[in-house]
């Protein structure tokens, strides 16, 4: 994957002077040769006419759009090759995005008609086993999983009571290894307390993967299996938003920390934090600015923080975390900025990454398996989320390590790195899969990578 270049061949950046360009139907279409097709089949020409066909559809330039349409649709079938369903889905987001704004119609109409579908993202609905198999199928999420288990392990070492935080994409699936690892590293298991946010009940949007049954009953199952390893799991589900930068959830936590001070809090990541909006603060969320108030009155080692209209809401919430004195915070997302108020800005950012699991799942699924299909559905919403939606809707608001790390230090909290030991359980993790697969160090953090490519990063963070 190269990344995007600025010109755009000649007959597509220097449309006939014929057409008009505010004009609903276009008189005379410009249509390549299938010869002329063959020079627009890399993925460079790809990228680039894909961003033609964003500013078409912002401008309502019905013309340059349905050209550029039609181009797509030849070289980008729905079941090509990886770097060809990446334009495609890609293209449907756009169509998707001049849908919701209602401009270029007939664009809309056409790729529909086309299609023989509509424009909905379909994403399969998971049970325990299928997601289970469904994150283990490549190290996306198990990266993530091994890094912080390890982290946990050590941080926890000497406690008897571990309460650990979960805010997990996965619904838990995390879970269940690190119950397995308690077991195995002590004679008698600490007391386990595992607190949840079940954000579904508190918001329209649900985020894939989806769970095909309640966080009550997957706790449940939780429960069971920590006794069948002679582990004491105490199970709790908090209806909290990440809209609002889960303020229900750090109000609960407050009054827990208050009452059972001596045990070890470990809040776990696992790329849900860039679903907290990353605009300034309003007055609706006056009220987790009471709660980080609270918190710091209440904490004396907290270091006290102004908060102004400029204040993101994930830097406060970060500031909230660290007024309950956590034991340990890791934090593990993928490293990739999808934050631009520019249309064009984020379909190039999310073009020269999204490649990637396009690129992976061709390595182990065939073509038209059921997985396949739920791996790739899951990665048209993002696309789809990333590209057709603004404001509120538009929830995957990925950053990269470094913005992190700056959130996480301005708001107190010290890097810790991960040692030798957890970096030999994450390469023996890596064997497992294929060999594009990789590891590297970057500061504090540990990165997964992808034929040399950043994918995912891991970090843990003590209180300074």
């Amino acid at each position: 994957m190269t990344q995007f270049t600025p010109s755009l061949p000649y007959m597509l950046s220097n449309p006939s002077s014929s057409m008009n360009k505010n004009s609903q139907i276009p008189t005379k279409p410009w249509f390549p040769t299938s010869k002329a097709l063959s020079t627009f089949g890399d993925t460079n020409c790809m990228e680039q006419l894909l961003v033609h066909c964003a500013n078409a559809i912002e401008t309502n330039d019905v013309t340059l759009a349905q050209q550029i349409l039609w181009v797509l649709n030849n070289i980008a079938p729905q079941d090509g090759d990886s770097n060809q369903r990446l334009a495609y889905s890609f293209l449907r987001a756009l169509t998707h995005r001049a849908a919701k704004t209602g401009t270029c119609k007939m664009l809309v109409e056409q790729v529909c008609s086309t299609a023989h579908n509509t424009l909905t993202v379909d994403t399969h609905r998971f049970s325990v086993i299928e997601l289970a198999n469904f994150v283990d199928l490549t190290p996306w999420h198990r990266f993530g999983f091994a890094a912080a288990n390890a982290a946990i392990l050590e941080a926890t070492e000497g406690f008897s009571v571990i309460h650990i935080v979960d805010l997990s994409s996965t619904h838990c699936m995390q879970i269940p290894t690190l119950i397995d690892a308690i077991a195995n590293r002590h004679e008698v298991a600490p007391l386990i307390k595992l607190t949840v946010s079940d954000h579904a009940c508190s918001t329209d949007h649900e985020l894939p993967p989806k769970l095909d049954l309640s966080y009550e009953e997957l706790g449940s199952k939780l429960v069971n299996f920590a006794r069948s390893r002679n582990v004491t799991l105490e199970f709790r589900v908090v209806s909290s938003s990440y809209t609002n930068g889960f303020a229900s959830l750090i109000e609960h936590l407050r009054v827990q920390r208050l009452v059972y001070s001596g045990e070890a809090l470990v809040i776990n990541c696992h790329m849900m934090l860039h679903y907290i909006p990353d605009e300034t603060l309003s007055n609706s969320n006056s009220y987790l600015y009471d709660s980080i108030s609270s918190s710091s009155a209440a904490t004396t080692t907290t270091t006290t923080t102004t908060t102004t209209s400029t204040t993101s809401l994930r830097s406060l919430f970060l500031q909230a975390l660290r007024g309950l004195d956590p034991t340990l915070v890791v934090l593990v997302d993928e490293d990739v900025d999808l934050t631009s108020s520019n249309l064009v800005t984020r379909l190039r950012s999310a073009f020269n990454y999204l490649w990637i699991p396009y690129d992976t799942v061709d390595t182990f699924l065939p073509r038209g398996s059921k997985q396949r299909q739920w791996y790739e559905g899951d990665i048209c919403w993002k696309i789809e989320n990333v590209i057709a939606h603004e404001g509120v809707q538009r929830v995957e608001r990925v950053e990269p390590i470094g913005k992190w790390e700056q959130r996480m230090r301005n708001a107190n909290f010290q890097g810790i790195g991960f040692g030798e030991e957890c970096v030999g359980e994450v390469k023996a993790m890596l064997d497992e899969h294929a060999a594009g697969w990789g590891l590297k160090k970057e500061d504090e953090c540990i990165v997964l990578t992808w034929k040399g490519h950043n994918v995912v990063f891991a970090s843990a963070w003590l209180n300074a």
